[in-house]
């Protein structure tokens, strides 16, 4: 069956920095040696740097990031079709995010990925910025080959 009639989900992703440069990944409960950055959905009539901080809060159990960089244009990518009826109750094709690099201003201790429920993450860890793609999923791979292009020489 195509999906090619369907929407993509609005987003959000988060390229949170350390001071090191190296960038924030969690591994995904619910698909164990799936590592990916914080993102989700931007609610209706929700802004951009709104949805930033709620999804971090709710990812991390943290909101102290200073933005930093926003792509310039949203980076679409398909789900495969095994998830494609899964998630979001099939509506969505995939998902269309907005990239922010942020630097981190906390400290460690204050990730705390089981602050919200239900919990996305069940470990985390900083990597550094090139070798993100090795750990993602293969379907996310290209947008995240592109989000490494985009924030590599950011300035911090």
């Amino acid at each position: 069956m195509s999906v090619d009639h369907l929407p993509y989900r609005r987003g959000v992703g988060i390229a949170l920095f350390n001071d090191k440069h190296q960038v924030f990944v969690g591994e995904r409960i619910d698909s164990p040696g799936a590592w990916q950055m914080p993102q989700g959905g931007i609610d209706d009539g929700e802004d951009l740097e709104t949805a930033f901080y709620r999804e971090m809060q709710e990812e991390i159990g943290t909101d102290k990031a200073t933005i930093i960089k926003v792509m310039d244009k949203p980076l679409l990518y398909d789900l495969p079709p095994e998830l494609q009826q899964k998630l979001w109750g099939g509506i969505f094709r995939g998902q269309e995010q907005t990239w922010i690099a942020a630097r981190f201003t906390g400290g460690d201790a204050d990730i705390k990925l089981d602050a919200h429920e239900p919990q996305e993450f069940q470990r985390w860890q900083w990597v550094d910025l090139d070798k993100v793609v090795d750990l993602i999923v293969p379907f996310k791979r290209e947008i995240y080959t592109r989000i490494a292009q985009d924030f590599h020489h950011t300035n911090f």
